[in-house]
């Protein structure tokens, strides 16, 4: 309508009905919803009910509620199976099967684990080799050379030993040091391994230092770049050392920015209450009742990191 104001309705009904049928199938749509409808009208293998499930029951859906969708629909098992395999073959947004931008895979450098009522800490073996000197040349430096040049070779060979030694204790000492760093998170964040994200506690690079004797520029260097895989998701180490949130003067709790963050994300994507229409000052009073007191801007920047529509935003999808 904004590109042809004057055309009929019925023409630009048309036309977006052919758009829709180009490659890929399903762009010039609204949301991802109308994205999937349009994909699913346009294919000849389309199992009954398929429509309704997308249109009626996508919520439902998406919570993995599917014993409620079949009561309500009363369809045999075989048949929701059926929709459910065909649905998964759609891409709700089919403009990114043409992005340039690569998909970066992100492999957990240790991971830790409740087993038992007990922590374990595991490192990732297959990124971390297991270095260790040859012997053919360990045997060559011990070696008597009678003449010059072998007395050069073995020098050498005894040198280049020196400097892998180096290396391999200094890699030993990292995967130390990255354990130990491990091992006092666990000690500061154990709520957030049992319970998840929302009880994050505050914590900064200096009280992992001080945990474990070293400098804080040691530890932070440790954390750069690491992944650690949790009963919750893979996180990297730096998302542990997060800010406290002041608390209401209500509530004796702490809070970390990433907890806050966390509960942020449960109130709006929440289907028990009309998220879809809630602004930020009437989220700052939804945290404030859960003793969490941050400004209005404060809930809008953690809305950007979280990647969540305003209110606004919300209800235009």
């Amino acid at each position: 309508e904004e590109l042809c104001p004057d055309c009929p309705r019925d023409l630009l009904d048309k036309a977006l009905s052919i758009l829709r049928s180009l490659d890929p199938q399903g762009t010039g749509t609204s949301d991802y919803l109308e994205s999937l409808l349009a994909q699913a009208k346009l294919s000849s293998h389309m199992p009954q009910g398929t429509i309704e499930v997308l249109s009626n029951h996508l919520e439902a859906l998406e919570k993995g509620r599917f014993a409620d969708i079949r009561k309500t629909l009363q369809i045999k098992d075989t048949q929701f199976q059926a929709i459910l395999d065909f649905i998964k073959t759609l891409t709700p947004f089919p403009g990114r099967l043409f992005s340039t931008e690569k998909t970066r895979y992100v492999i957990p450098d240790l991971a830790i684990r409740i087993v038992d009522g007990e922590f374990v800490i595991e490192l990732n073996d297959e990124i971390i080799p297991v270095l260790g000197i040859n012997p053919f040349f360990a045997e060559l430096s011990g070696k008597k050379g009678a003449d010059r040049a072998q007395k050069a070779t073995n020098a050498f060979v005894r040198d280049n030993i020196e400097k892998a030694k180096f290396f391999i204790s200094s890699i030993q000492q990292r995967n130390q040091t990255l354990l130990n760093v491990a091992k006092a998170i666990i000690k500061y964040q154990r709520e957030f391994f049992s319970q998840g994200p929302k009880v994050m506690q505050p914590l900064t690079l200096k009280d992992i230092a001080q945990e474990i004797g070293v400098h804080e520029t040691t530890v932070s260097r440790i954390a750069n770049g690491k992944y650690v895989q949790t009963d919750w998701g893979i996180f990297e180490l730096k998302r542990f050392f997060t800010n406290a949130v002041a608390s209401t003067a209500t509530s004796s709790e702490v809070h970390s920015k990433e907890g806050v963050k966390a509960v942020l994300r449960e109130i709006l994507e929440s289907g028990e209450i009309q998220t879809a229409t809630l602004s930020d000052r009437e989220l700052v009073d939804i945290l404030a009742r859960r003793g969490i007191k941050i400004a209005r801007r404060t809930v809008a920047k953690y809305r950007g990191e979280l990647s969540l529509d305003s209110s606004f935003g919300r209800r235009k999808h």
